[in-house]
């Protein structure tokens, strides 16, 4: 039982960080809190968004390629803003994507990537 415990605030720590995040960002968006750079990418839109949020994905990829690990903890700082950002702007909570990630766990033992379906996302074009 200590071990569950012991668990538990590191999962809490994390769900607190993205809330307190998610916090910040929403007082920006209603004008409560003031952040140029965040109020700039709100501004910006999705597209934009996502585009951010590539840059971030990218990097984070470029640096652990080079083996820099510190760099790749600063990286994973601004991808994960700029995808709590992007959350924000589609109206995603971080307890919908935990729940999420409970369903896969509860699937597959791991919340890791599910199977792609044959046919799901594919378009064909036989017999049009």
């Amino acid at each position: 039982m200590a071990r569950t415990k012991k668990k538990r605030p590191e999962k809490s720590l994390v769900h607190d960080r993205i809330v307190e995040l998610e916090t910040a960002i929403a007082g920006v968006r209603d004008g409560r809190k003031r952040s140029p750079r965040t109020a700039r990418l709100l501004a910006a839109g999705l597209p934009r968004m996502a585009q951010k949020l590539a840059e971030e994905a990218t990097e984070v990829v470029i640096e652990a390629v080079r083996g820099e690990r510190s760099a790749v903890i600063h990286e994973s700082v601004d991808l994960i803003y700029n995808l709590v950002v992007l959350w924000s702007e589609l109206g995603i909570t971080a307890p919908e994507v935990w729940a999420e990630m409970d369903r896969r766990q509860a699937l597959l033992g791991m919340a890791e990537k599910l199977p792609k379906e044959d046919g799901v996302g594919v378009t064909s074009s036989a017999g049009h």
